[in-house]
């Protein structure tokens, strides 16, 4: 079955409240289409996260086109290879590999879902199969200040999430409130606290030793993600767990915050790893020496959802509180199967490929969207 064509489409999907966090406020998400054609009438379909932005991600995607039509999709390894060693190893510097994996995700997970469906097969089970029949997700609080969050986190509460994750990185009065009142509402629930790179080491250490009294699980990314040591001397100095996030993106990232123990659990995403097989990579290292992964959310769609719970079903270290994003969604473009959590947990499904049906007129309401922003 060889590619016929590559499709790209951007699309602007609104979220259903102000997004809050350490670098500002977002209003949507913009995600890129991927569909991916082949000669005998099976169309695969991934998505892109569009930084810098969709423009750039679409000009990429273009000049890589002609580097997969003709080929087979069962080659997904070696066409993702080349098209980051013609596109970026031989032109350009070492730090494009995680610019360059965000760009071709999309292309490599519309790849799979056109092996699954022309195979009939879920995308788990062209992996090796599931290790579980679901996975845990924990709820992402929402709102802009104590009360909005408080109300958020008894909703949580009431539906069953057994981990709570809450962004911080907002200046020490609003974090100190905010966590004050979150922990307030969910009791003794676990909670796990988002800081997005938002302090250097030394400001880190110092709201760690703060935001102890609220008896966090751990603290996600407290320090610019540039430098693993100043990751492993936060760790080193505060009595709260702590996680890796923005740091690490490839095999040989995660390789580094195990080696300087930097992190005692990492977070990974299918976008920032280059896809499928870069993320289980990435995971079997960490598994290597007993940490687990925690699977990270970007700006994207059911879509992305679907896939990584998938690829998180077939891994021995998965932790049982991962993001979800696509509910923050006011629609996503994903009509089936339901994507909101029960107790926590979403069911790994046996539909071909992705396992999702695209909504095609959502799809269209987005691309307006995006064309009027």
């Amino acid at each position: 079955m060889k590619i016929k064509a590559i499709r790209t489409t951007p699309l602007s999907l609104e979220y259903r409240e102000p997004y809050h966090w350490a670098l500002g406020v977002g209003q949507s998400a913009e995600v890129i289409l991927v569909e991916v054609e082949t000669d005998e009438g099976i169309v695969g379909i991934g998505e892109c996260v569009t930084c810098p932005t969709a423009e750039a991600v679409m000009s990429g995607l273009a000049a890589a086109t002609p580097l997969y039509v003709g080929e087979s999709v069962f080659d997904v390894a070696r066409l993702q290879q080349r098209a980051y060693g013609v596109l970026f190893a031989s032109v350009g510097p070492g730090g494009t590999q995680r610019y360059a994996a965000q760009m071709l995700a999309g292309v490599e997970l519309a790849l799979w879902d056109a092996m699954g469906k022309a195979t009939g097969r879920p995308l788990h089970r062209l992996l090796g199969g599931a290790l579980r029949e679901s996975v845990g997700y924990f709820a992402f609080l929402q709102g802009g200040g104590p009360e909005e969050l408080a109300e958020d986190a008894r909703e949580a509460v009431a539906a069953g999430y057994p981990v709570i994750y809450l962004k911080v990185g907002r200046g020490e009065a609003v974090d100190m409130a905010n966590v004050a009142a979150v922990r307030e509402a969910i009791g003794g629930r676990r909670l796990r606290l988002d800081a997005n790179e938002a302090w250097d080491p030394l400001a880190a250490i110092r709201m760690i030793r703060k935001l102890a009294a609220f008896d966090p699980e751990f603290i996600e990314q407290p320090t610019p993600s540039g430098s693993i040591e100043a990751l492993a001397h936060v760790k080193q100095s505060v009595p709260i767990a702590i996680a890796a996030d923005q740091t690490v993106h490839t095999p040989s990232d995660v390789f580094e915050v195990c080696r300087l123990r930097a992190a005692d659990v990492i977070v990974l995403g299918l976008h920032e790893t280059g896809g499928v097989l870069g993320m289980r990579k990435a995971a079997a290292v960490a598994e290597s020496v007993g940490i687990n992964i925690c699977l990270h959310g970007v700006f994207e769609s059911g879509i992305t959802t679907c896939a990584a719970n998938q690829v998180a079903a077939t891994l021995p270290n998965l932790d049982d509180g991962n993001q979800i994003m696509c509910q923050l969604l006011v629609e996503d473009i994903v009509a089936g199967p339901r994507l909101v959590p029960e107790q926590g947990r979403v069911p790994v499904g046996d539909g071909p490929g992705l396992g999702f049906e695209l909504d095609r007129d959502a799809v269209a309401r987005a691309a307006e969207r995006y064309r009027r922003r």
